[in-house]
């Protein structure tokens, strides 16, 4: 039996989750709101704040169970049956406590889109690498307000450029979406949707204009990667076929 237990703040369960895994050396990083929150740290914007319900992790490939035995170390209850038929993709843990839920992508983060991690969880210690993070929510083809506003979240703290660290690597961007053309479309759509909506968020205007800048300017970059020849092909068809994959909820 764990002798750890959940903290009640979700933000501070999410911290000590990805820093305990850190110390261990357990390859494990922080997706979703929770890392884009922290990302931002103590600098973080209170007109884009929002509420927090779930936590969200990825892992490598064949990590899963490892990952388990911590997560479960760590005061969390798997889903047995789930885990035992989806734990080659997906891990799915719950805090019944503070009615929360944990889910874990493995190998791969996987919903509207796939979007690889394995050659690049190591980049940043807690979280995934700011491109890969803005690409989770960029990829939803159902992008809801709580993700419109991680999106300008992200755009709003962290500059575009052509490396990792604090910056958004807009070479990495253009590169996932010049090899997938269902990505790049739906990256099309949500980036019309952002310049359409970014008026209604509770920030200084001079700050929307610097959003704006900041993401035209990675438009820019992903048009000018040259595009590969399955992405070329799928061009051709556009929207006459579906170029996502439906994800299915699961629900504690």
């Amino acid at each position: 039996m764990s002798t750890e237990a959940p903290l009640p703040q979700i933000l501070d369960e999410a911290r000590r989750l990805a820093t305990a895994a850190l110390e261990r050396d357990i390859p494990l990083r922080l997706v979703g709101g929770l890392a884009v929150r922290i990302r931002a740290d103590e600098a973080f914007h209170t007109g884009l704040s929002r509420e927090y319900k779930d936590i969200d992790f990825v892992t490598l490939k064949g990590r899963g169970k490892l990952v388990a035995g911590f997560i479960e170390e760590m005061g969390w209850e798997p889903q047995q049956q789930f885990n035992a038929m989806n734990g080659h993709e997906r891990l799915l843990f719950y805090d019944f406590v503070h009615q929360r839920q944990l889910d874990v992508f493995v190998g791969a983060f996987r919903m509207c889109h796939e979007i690889p991690i394995n050659s690049r969880i190591t980049v940043d210690p807690l979280t995934l690498p700011l491109a890969e993070l803005l690409l989770t929510k960029l990829q939803i083809v159902t992008l809801n307000e709580k993700d419109l506003r991680d999106v300008i979240a992200i755009l709003h703290h962290h500059e575009v450029s052509d490396h990792d660290g604090d910056t958004i690597n807009a070479d990495r961007v253009a590169q996932l979406c010049a090899e997938d053309w269902g990505l790049w479309r739906t990256c099309k759509m949500n980036v019309e949707r952002i310049r359409a909506g970014i008026e209604s968020y509770d920030i200084a205007q001079d700050e929307r204009v610097m959003v704006e800048q900041r993401l035209d300017q990675l438009w820019a970059r992903i048009e000018e990667q040259p595009k590969s020849r399955g992405w070329r092909m799928r061009d051709r068809i556009g929207d006459r076929k579906r170029w996502y994959d439906e994800p299915e909820e699961v629900d504690a």
